[in-house]
């Protein structure tokens, strides 16, 4: 019982990070995740997953969190984080939810995923923006006032449905 609380504590310290390091001094910026709304129960989450290679807290991890027990009712948690002004790896998710999980099973779900790294401009504001479908996905980052994109654009021709064991 000891090692597998152990164990759990050690995995649960490690499914999340800050952004921005202890003792981090430097300039910083902002990045946010963003969503697309399609009902009360379904919406596609465009967002940061990592930073330089460590987990963060998503907003779709946090919708899922602020939801629980609401059955087939979801209101979605957009997150926005500062960040370190500095060459940075960031991974980003656009993915299709449902708000019960056993709805997913019969439904498409949609992933596209992909590493972007950039040094974003201090003070900046940044969002992850995509979309999603049967015939293109695609996620990318894009700067909040004047939408240019921070090159690559993360994109599948085709479809980039998950099987069933992947949702």
């Amino acid at each position: 019982m000891r090692v597998t609380l152990v164990g759990l504590v050690l995995f649960l310290a490690g499914c999340a990070v800050n952004p921005v390091p202890d003792g981090y001094t430097g300039p910083l910026s902002s990045i946010k995740d963003s969503v697309v709304v399609y009902s009360s129960s379904k919406a596609d989450f465009f967002e940061v997953s990592k930073v330089n290679g460590d987990n963060i807290k998503s907003s779709r991890d946090a919708t899922i969190k602020s939801n629980q027990g609401r059955g087939n009712n979801m209101t979605p948690v957009v997150l926005q984080r500062q960040i370190p002004s500095r060459p940075t790896v960031f991974t980003i998710t656009g993915r299709t939810h449902h708000a019960m999980p056993i709805v997913a099973l019969a439904s498409t779900e949609y992933e596209v995923s992909g590493d972007v790294k950039f040094s974003p401009i201090p003070t900046h504001v940044y969002v992850v923006k995509g979309q999603l479908g049967e015939t293109y996905s695609a996620v990318w980052i894009e700067d909040a006032v004047t939408g240019a994109i921070v090159e690559p654009k993360i994109e599948v021709h085709g479809s980039a449905a998950l099987n069933m064991f992947l949702k």
